[in-house]
């Protein structure tokens, strides 16, 4: 098997079967145990089969995987042939107007959660905030208020051990709370286990290119009107602050609900790309297109049929053997028996086949591919109706009095896990990076980079192949190195090197022949307009795209798409800064602590605004007891100044000095690392004798500290959660930068979030 040592890593912390967390299988045992599990299904269609028959099947699965060609959503590689048995990743839930629906949809997504599936839910039914409530003679709370509870509901639960939950929120455009929605995660703080999504529909888009007023309405009665222009600027606004809400447009997931008779659709799962009616599931699985490709770099489409194929079976199968976590769900998905292929890899296949992703070629090819890939898909599972039957709900369906096993076959889901365990790029969305620096033990940073990049890079001198290696690394572009190919720097563009434009019609080339949706991320660099979000909204929609999700990077408190050093963020000159005066008045503490070079008397004095000044003196004479009195001046400096007292501990407990490490070696007395270290540790002390702790670790985040962090919390002194760690952008795992795409933060050592 050929997997990278990162698919390796991810294996064995994910999703290898373990004892005393330890694992006891192999990732060949891994594919091994899920292809049997899965060919067990046959037996229920033909008990007749032999065991040769279904060897022989199970070795055809277990093939697709081991090769790298295919990969299952990542639940049914955690469960299948595991006491859990939950296989399926993608879940609706109704939600109604009552407390007793609410809690009991509370309920139920909880036990999806254990068994490592996502949720999403519309809150449209639910009554708009202060109306009354007939039962208990009191005022309703609204949609927003009842999705903390979800939130707080999800937080406490991981899924499965091994996968954190996460939802999706969705409210109607025309519901009277709308407005307190598109704000509800003006602030990162809130609604953390949430995507939230608005619900577009045709009337309110025709009023938004009219400039009418729009009806707010809840229950056939019209609670306020407002402006469309105004009310889809907000959207616009917010989206373009921090990437929520995204959109969905209603209308055009029911033009496709291939079951109208058995109810309307009104939410997705957590990444948008399955439309489903409530307490229905799906299983997904995505086609490496990076393995679909000759040796003289032409797509193989008699192995593309092929894959598709077994992948149609497989995907069957897994309803058949999947244990679902409630009765309603488990009647949904055997009566309409939706399954979802899609791919990935095809960032790597237009590289290999030196297309650019922006560029009417892909494009065009985008449209070829998938058509295939959907034609191929319903003759499959046209052919399995034939050997075990239609889905059971067929006769309420668009395919009425015909053969069809499944009511849906396709959709383009984020692969984030499963592709680092394939090698392959992320769904259908352009590379983030061609290479990137992973930090290992002992302080060690080993390079990994795109395969059929690095292939390119191999063929240069080596001295211009370390050059460009370093660059990319710490640039994130090859776009300004000199002497390289322009047909390589047209090729070998990321994410934030593609116009936005491009971005929208990639997603609707592949959404043309997608029965259900397509995750997909439109990445904005830093300097991007509302403008430039509210075009690409308008676009998505004349192109037929179901729904968008927007990013643009830095938009939020700390960095989640970084690339290279910096690059893409442009800042405005500040205003320069003055002290206020000394107060009359200070209180404060005198700390005494052994360091590297003597005995050292820190005091620490604050006012009634916080901290305000400190006062240093050392035991020893000469250039240290000069620097700390530097120190020491320019700290109150910088209190005085209104600087976030943390910025100041960060940049302290960064410094390590050589005395230290020396004399630490024989007395282990002496703490800390230098003696701007210790003053750190002695201010941060006191931020917490202060009781203004919690507000300060907001602040800290804020001021971007991370290995400062990881260290106090290693040492026991401030403990960070993961969502600390999220705020920063940085991974709570490895401590490497998140990226953000398909609607989920991941990272390259496999650990992923959605909402």
């Amino acid at each position: 098997m050929n997997l990278s040592p990162n698919a390796l890593t991810i294996l064995e912390k994910r999703y290898l079967r373990k004892e005393n967390d330890r694992p006891v299988e192999t990732p060949e045992d891994l594919f091994r145990r899920v292809a049997n599990a899965v060919a067990e299904a046959e037996k229920a269609f033909n008990p007749e089969i032999s065991q040769e028959q279904l060897d022989c099947i199970a070795d055809t699965f277990y093939q697709l995987m081991a090769r790298l060609d295919f990969m299952p959503n990542s639940p049914t590689l955690m469960n299948a042939g595991r006491e859990l048995g939950q296989l399926a990743a993608c879940f609706v839930l109704p939600v109604g107007d009552s407390m007793e629906e609410i809690f009991t949809a509370v309920k139920h997504s909880a036990l999806i959660h254990k068994s490592g599936g996502g949720t999403g839910f519309s809150f449209s039914r639910l009554r708009p905030k202060n109306d009354p409530v007939r039962s208990t003679g009191g005022v309703a709370s609204g949609p927003v208020s009842f999705m903390k509870v979800f939130n707080a509901a999800t937080e406490a639960i991981k899924q499965g051990g091994t996968r954190r939950g996460a939802n999706m929120g969705i409210l109607r455009v025309d519901h009277p709370d709308i407005l307190e929605f598109v704000t509800a995660k003006k602030d990162n703080n809130e609604l953390t286990n949430f995507n939230i999504s608005v619900g577009l529909t045709k009337d309110f888009m025709e009023a938004v290119a009219k400039n009418e007023q729009y009806n707010l309405v809840f229950e056939g009665k019209i609670y306020e009107q407002i402006s469309a222009s105004e009310l889809f600027d907000l959207i616009v606004e917010h989206a373009w602050q921090n990437g929520e809400p995204g959109i969905i447009f209603l209308d055009r997931l029911n033009e496709d609900n291939p079951t109208p008779e058995l109810g309307e659709i009104e939410a997705t799962n957590p990444c948008g790309e399955q439309p489903l009616l409530g307490y229905e599931a799906c299983n997904l699985g995505s086609v490496n297109l990076a393995h679909m490709v000759t040796e003289d770099n032409r797509i193989d489409w008699q192995k593309l049929d092929e894959t598709v194929k077994w992948c149609v079976r497989f995907l069957d199968n897994v309803i058949e053997v999947s244990k679902y976590p409630i009765p309603e769900i488990e009647a949904m998905v055997h009566g309409n028996r939706k399954i979802g292929l899609g791919i990935m890899g095809w960032a790597d296949l237009l590289f290999q086949l030196m297309i650019p992703y922006d560029s009417e070629e892909a494009i065009d090819l985008a449209s070829k591919v998938m058509g295939f890939i959907q034609e191929k898909a319903h003759q499959y599972s046209r052919e399995l109706a034939l050997e075990r039957g239609s889905f059971p709900n067929i006769e309420k369906s668009i395919y009425k009095g015909q053969q069809m096993r499944n009511a849906t076959c396709t959709t383009i889901a984020p692969t984030g896990t499963i592709s680092m365990i394939a090698g392959a790029s992320s769904g259908i969305e352009p590379v983030f990076s061609l290479a990137y620096a992973k930090h290992v033990l002992d302080g060690e940073t080993l390079v990994e980079m795109n395969p059929i990049f690095k292939k390119h890079v191999d063929t240069l001198p080596p001295e211009k192949r370390k050059y460009v290696i370093q660059h990319v690394v710490e640039k994130g572009t090859i776009q300004n190195i000199e002497g390289l190919p322009e047909l390589w720097k047209r090729v070998f563009v990321t994410a934030l090197e593609i116009s936005p434009e491009y971005h929208i019609k990639m997603q609707a080339a592949f959404q043309k022949h997608c029965d259900n949706a397509v995750s997909k991320t439109v990445n904005f660099p830093y300097t991007a307009t509302k403008e430039d979000v509210r075009r690409v909204y308008e676009l998505a929609y004349r192109l037929g795209c179901k729904g968008v999700t927007v990013y643009r990077s830095g938009s939020r408190s700390t960095e989640v798409l970084t690339v290279g050093k910096g690059e893409g963020k442009k800042e405005q000159p500040a205003e320069k800064i003055y002290p206020r005066p000394r107060p009359k008045q200070t209180i404060g503490i005198t700390d005494q602590v052994k360091t590297g070079c003597g005995k050292m008397y820190i005091t620490v004095n604050s006012d009634n605004q916080g901290l305000i000044e400190t006062f240093i003196t050392t035991g020893s004479s000469g250039g240290c007891s000069g620097f700390t009195e530097g120190v020491s001046r320019l700290i109150s400096l910088a209190l005085r100044a209104n600087i976030a007292p943390e910025a100041i501990i960060a940049q302290l407990t960064s410094v390590s000095c050589p005395n230290f490490i020396r004399k630490k070696a024989t007395d282990k007395t002496i703490v800390g690392k230098s003696c701007p270290d210790i003053i750190g540790r002695i201010l941060y002390q006191q931020l917490r004798v202060n009781g203004s702790l919690p507000e300060d670790v907001k602040s800290l985040l804020q001021a971007g500290w991370t290995e400062q962090c990881a260290a106090l919390e290693t040492t026991g002194t401030m403990p960070m959660s993961e969502d600390d760690y999220l705020q920063l952008g940085i991974c709570p795992e490895c401590r490497a930068k998140l990226q953000f795409a398909e609607g989920c933060l991941s990272c390259q050592c496999g650990y992923s979030k959605c909402g």
